[in-house]
């Protein structure tokens, strides 16, 4: 059986390894693997399924990390209900890092994400407070010592529709305060991911990682490595920046059977990691 590395060269993908050779002209002259990125799964992308298939399945593409979505822990959950789940996750030798996307348009749900992602043992709440609510999050997030990670969702989104939109809205706040960059969605309102996230990267506390055939707002989420993102460029560019925050897989497309597509999107990431170097 071929190693990655071979079946990516095989694919006539050797432009990837090209262009880590040439990345950084001032590199190392030996070369250090990449590929020590924090992979993760956007839970939403197994909303068809419940918790158990979702964690067996995450498994079985070798991810070890999760942002959880409602469908598979109501927002609403009593305490034991919330600790039930976070050890079945734990049980499962996965890691419960986060909730999201989670939207909070009242005070009330603001400290209803708070206490949940608390009693969970989360670190970051994915989400979308109003506005109006920012200084409030803020205040909470400082309270609780855990990370908020605004998400933007590109075109037809008033609140948030690229990472420059949530910056300038939280930049002089607490530095719990920061964003979720979703690279697809950022794509489709016509704005390079990697351009982007340079701007704003100390304040980047998740990304949610896809790919999207056209470069529009109708572009449509398929399987990674076959759509019109450089996401061999981007995840250079992660690994040049040692990103240490959550790399969070979301697969929106087959909502009924997204396996084979997660599987394949995976494994071409790992494929392109492993023909990086920094």
């Amino acid at each position: 059986m071929k190693s990655r590395r071979q079946f990516i060269k095989a694919s006539g993908l050797t432009a990837v390894g090209a262009m880590a050779a040439t990345w950084d002209s001032k590199a190392s002259e030996t070369p250090i693997a990449a590929g020590n990125l924090n992979l993760a799964l956007a839970s939403y992308t197994l909303r068809g399924f419940d918790l158990e298939q979702t964690l067996a399945m995450t498994n079985r593409v070798g991810l070890k990390n999760i942002c959880i979505k409602s469908m598979h822990l109501a927002m609403d959950s009593s305490v034991d209900e919330i600790n039930a789940v976070a050890e079945k996750v734990k049980a499962a030798g996965i890691n419960l890092y986060g909730v999201g996307v989670v939207y909070m348009k009242t005070e009330g749900e603001v400290d209803q994400a708070f206490e949940y992602a608390k009693n969970a043992g989360m670190s970051v709440i994915v989400g979308v407070p109003n506005p109006e609510l920012l200084g409030y999050t803020a205040k909470k997030a400082k309270l609780y010592g855990i990370r908020v990670a605004i998400h933007n969702h590109g075109p037809g989104d008033d609140l948030y529709p690229g990472p420059g939109d949530v910056y300038k809205k939280i930049k002089d706040l607490d530095l719990r305060m920061g964003l979720c960059v979703d690279i697809g969605h950022t794509f489709r309102i016509g704005l390079d991911p990697i351009v982007e996230c340079e701007k704003y990267f100390d304040r980047i506390y998740d990304i949610h990682l896809k790919d999207i055939d056209y470069a529009k707002a109708s572009g449509k989420s398929v399987e990674i490595g076959r759509g019109a993102m450089d996401i061999p460029g981007f995840l250079q560019f992660l690994t040049k920046k040692r990103f240490n925050s959550m790399v969070s897989i979301e697969y929106e497309k087959d909502g009924d059977d997204p396996l084979p597509g997660l599987a394949e999107s995976v494994g071409y990431i790992n494929g392109v990691l492993d023909t990086l170097t920094i």
